[in-house]
């Protein structure tokens, strides 16, 4: 199958082919721990985990690598302002690594609900700082590095392609209104390493050969992706919101320091997840996290499908109604499948449905194309070999779509359950259709197979 992605640089669909063989290497910008991520965050690596799901469908060999920001990702863009594992160190009056490790465990429970399939390798900034500080050394060694009163700068005029991925241009940017200029030479540089104010008072400052301080946010990503990757490989995914700055400052930094291009073939990035016409995100509240949706009656695995029903470059509007109509969505199909037929549960793939799905998922992972194709197998009386095909599938989707669920029916549903199945008997239809209307407003649900009756869960 010919796989395409649409590449952000160069604003196209491309042809994806490893750089390697059938091994691909990718690289996911992870959260910075200091709360708990929320449905916008984790809508971006659904995403990035239908990625890694196409890509080993393809039958390729899929290296992945995410980055925990456990220090140095500062409250603005300017290189300024309090650190964030600090601030949130201080006001829950805990260690920063405390506070680090446990958002850290949240999310990766959070990954395990979704069904998303954790990295290969799980990389924190902080036990990265050797190969930080050695990678803005190289970088000043070839002379793209300056000093001011508050960390050591990255000097972007010295790149003639700084920018290229977000289409900026840079004698157009207005001084102040991205960052504010300060000591720094040009408006777009960075800071590579910055110093403590006051040595000893930050939880989180190492020795460098400039002085006592810590890494700047963007160079953590640079220097551990090429730790485990090397120093060119083929796709980086991150959200939107990482193009104009976040991403631009790594391509700089790293095709300065290693002198390969593309630095990266391939840059895929997720859109926004949006409320009430502005981005979900954690500075203005951040909606729900999955724990709070599970506490709403939701199965984490309601969103995910919600998720697959836009393009992963799509901004999707998010309301609980919408939710809502997934989650009802994914339970008819579960029910739907669950009922059917033996003729159905063979070895057998239905080739024509399979084809068109494999179509879908590999023209820039057209989920809701997918999600279609899949409903069209279910419905169809004609198909064969449904189950298997249906598992095949369910190997991109991620939706449990074949798993059993426990579930534990009532004395009184049971009991209402046995009245139908003899008013059925009885050819008394009207008591049937009554005692249906009971059981589900119950919360349960019943579908009378071949093999008898099978009670489910609204």
């Amino acid at each position: 199958m010919s796989l395409k992605l649409f590449n952000t640089l160069g604003r196209k669909k491309q042809e994806f082919k490893p750089m390697q063989g059938k091994e691909v290497g990718m690289y996911s910008c992870g959260p910075t721990v200091y709360w708990y991520q929320h449905i916008g965050n984790l809508r971006s690596y659904i995403f990035a985990d239908v990625l890694k799901r196409v890509l080993i469908y393809n039958g390729l060999k899929v290296k992945h690598i995410m980055n925990i920001t456990d220090v140095g990702h500062l409250t603005s863009d300017a290189d300024s302002g309090e650190d964030k594992m600090e601030k949130a160190a201080l006001k829950e009056g805990k260690k920063a690594e405390d506070i680090a490790n446990y958002y850290w465990k949240i999310f990766r429970e959070d990954f395990k609900k979704l069904n998303i399939i954790e990295p290969n390798i799980w990389c924190k900034a902080t036990e990265h700082i050797n190969e930080q500080i050695e990678l803005i050394k190289k970088l000043e060694e070839k002379g793209y590095t300056y000093r001011t009163e508050d960390g050591i700068y990255f000097d972007t005029s010295k790149f003639k392609d700084y920018g290229n991925l977000a289409l900026l241009n840079q004698e157009g940017l207005q001084a102040g209104k991205r960052i504010e200029v300060g000591e720094k030479r040009n408006k777009t540089d960075f800071a590579l390493w910055k110093f403590s104010e006051e040595p000893g008072k930050r939880q989180q400052e190492w020795k460098s050969p400039w002085g006592i301080g810590f890494p700047g946010w963007h160079i953590e990503c640079s220097a551990m992706s090429s730790k485990y990757l090397g120093e060119q490989f083929d796709i980086h995914t991150g959200g939107e919101d990482h193009i104009p700055i976040h991403h631009t400052n790594e391509i700089a930094q790293s095709e300065c320091a290693f002198g390969k291009k593309p630095w990266v073939k391939f840059w895929l990035h997720g859109a926004f997840l949006m409320f009430k016409g502005e981005k979900v995100s954690k500075s203005k509240g951040g909606l729900y996290t999955i724990s709070e949706l599970e506490d709403l009656n939701y199965n984490p695995l309601d969103y995910r499908y919600f998720c697959l029903t836009a393009q992963y470059r799509t901004q999707l509007n998010f309301t609980l109604e919408n939710l809502d109509n997934a989650k009802n969505s994914l339970q008819r199909l579960k029910r739907i499948i669950s009922s059917l037929s033996e003729d159905n549960r063979n070895s057998k793939i239905d080739e024509k449905y399979l084809k068109e799905f494999e179509n879908a998922i590999n023209d820039d992972l057209d989920m809701p194309k997918a999600l279609q194709v899949l409903w069209n197998l279910v419905r169809d009386e004609k198909a064969e070999g449904k189950i298997e095909t249906i598992k095949k599938m369910d190997e991109v989707f991620g939706l449990d779509l074949l798993k059993k669920e426990k579930i534990s029916i009532p004395d009184e549903v049971k009991k209402l359950v046995d009245e139908r199945e003899k008013a059925r008997h009885d050819k008394n239809w009207k008591k049937s259709d009554e005692l249906r209307d009971k059981i589900n407003k119950l919360g349960f649900s019943i579908a009378d197979g071949k093999d008898g009756v099978k009670v489910s869960k609204l």
